[in-house]
Formats: C-alpha cells, structure tokens, sequence
C-alpha cells in the first residue's frame, strides 16, 4: 500500500470493470431513491390540499417535479447506455459518461430533494422559515456531497507519490 492510497496489481480491463461496479453500487443508492422520490412527487398534484396552493407552491412543485424527472433520467441513463454498448468493447467510454450523466444527476436530485422539502415545510412553518430551513439544508448537501470531495481530491493531488502507482478512483 502507497502511503494515501492503494497499489492495486490490475489490467486495464480489470480495473474498468472494478469502476464499473462501484459506479453500479453507487447508481442503486440514488436511483431508488429518485423512483420514490418522483413517484410522491406525482401523487401530490392530485390531492385535495394541492389544489387550493398558491402560485408559489405551484411553481415549486413544478420545478421539483421537472427536476425529479430529469435526475431520474439522468440516473438511469448508464442502464440504457450499457445495454446499448454491451460487448463492443467500448466499457472506458461507457464508464466515463456514465459518470459524468451520474454527477449531473446529482446536481438534479439535489433540486428535486430542495424543492419536495419546500413543498413540504412550507406547509409546517412560515414560507420564510421554510426557505431559509430548505437553504441550511442545500448548503448541507453542497458542503458534504461537493466541498469534503473537492477538498479530499485536492489534498490527494498534493501528495508527493507518482500518480501512476495509485488507483485513479
């Protein structure tokens, strides 16, 4: 073991398929979330309290909904691309987007997540309250799903060992 990370003896195919099953773990985290997610979120506009909101939780609802939708789509997307590229040796690029339709994924579910407790809390307390309970809790989410890996990654890249000899998680 290299001192800050792992020294793994793997192939270049060996390791594709090792990311390719953390990215698999990573996508059933946050794909069934989403599903229940966006399946709430559509019972919602056909209850009766729904129909008496105002305009802003009207907007909101929409907007969450629409996010919902597209981190769903987003999340779910490495599925389809896989079935599309399956056995045409092209795992490198399937992995890549993947990731990259994964990470913009996020940044969609984190609007859907902000945008259902809105909904919510606005409901329970003051609509003031409410926006200002919903932003503490964004920042939350941007300071331990964004800000704590950047900073990780940063310090990482510091180091003095050759990047060569640890894994490029």
């Amino acid at each position: 073991m290299a001192e800050g990370g792992y020294v793994r003896d793997e192939d270049e195919d060996a390791r594709l398929d090792r990311h390719w099953t953390e990215l698999l773990q990573e996508l059933r985290l946050v794909q069934t979330g989403t599903q229940i997610l966006f399946a709430f979120l559509l019972t919602i506009a056909f209850s009766q309290p729904f129909r008496q909101s105002d305009r802003f939780t009207e907007l909101v609802y929409a907007g969450t909904l629409v996010a919902a939708a597209i981190a769903l789509a987003l999340l779910l997307a490495p599925v389809s691309f896989h079935r599309i590229v399956f056995r045409r040796k092209l795992r490198d690029k399937l992995i890549r987007y993947a990731s990259r339709l994964t990470e913009i994924g996020m940044v969609f579910l984190l609007a859907a997540l902000s945008g259902g407790m809105l909904i919510a809390l606005d409901v329970v307390f003051a609509r003031g309250l409410a926006i200002f309970i919903v932003a503490v809790v964004v920042v939350l989410f941007l300071l331990v799903w964004y800000a704590l890996p950047a900073l990780v990654r940063r310090a990482a890249d510091g180091r003095d060992e050759p990047v060569a000899e640890v894994d490029s998680d």
